[in-house]
């Protein structure tokens, strides 16, 4: 049983690339697809909630229906807002990481480095060839 849970999207590098730091930490977590598997209010309320952030932060507006449903007018209460995502899963922006360090929205990807409970394994690049992790399991800080 893991203790680490992540929301994720396979057709996302970012979401793919989290989900492969989590695998070099070592721990194999629970995958939820949330667009198959769409949580639900609860759950989804939730979440937001311990990741302490706004609720137009989880928002996503590239590739979903944000600007047609006019998402960005402040019209909208977090209930409201929360509605849209419960209708169209894809509005939830992702990969949205759980572990028993907090939770986390992971962008961009190595955000998820600091709610891990073990260390990087080994050295890591993204997707892209972006060094993540050097060999000594150590973030790789951009000068």
């Amino acid at each position: 049983m893991t203790d680490i849970t992540i929301y994720h999207n396979p057709a996302c590098g970012t979401s793919r690339n989290v989900l492969a730091l989590i695998r070099n930490s070592g721990e194999e977590p629970e995958v939820i697809e949330y667009l198959k598997s769409p949580p639900d209010r609860a759950t989804l309320e939730g979440l937001i909630a311990t990741m302490g952030v706004p609720v137009r932060d989880v928002l996503r507006q590239k590739g979903t229906p944000y600007d047609e449903l006019g998402l960005n007018d402040p019209k909208w209460t977090d209930a409201q807002l929360v509605d849209f995502m419960l209708q169209h899963p894809i509005l939830i922006n992702r990969p949205i990481v759980v572990t028993p360090l907090g939770a986390r929205l992971c962008r961009p990807s190595e955000a998820v480095l600091d709610i891990l409970p073990q260390p990087q394994q080994a050295a890591f690049a993204k997707e892209d060839g972006e060094a993540v992790v050097d060999a000594k399991g150590q973030r790789v800080h951009k000068s």
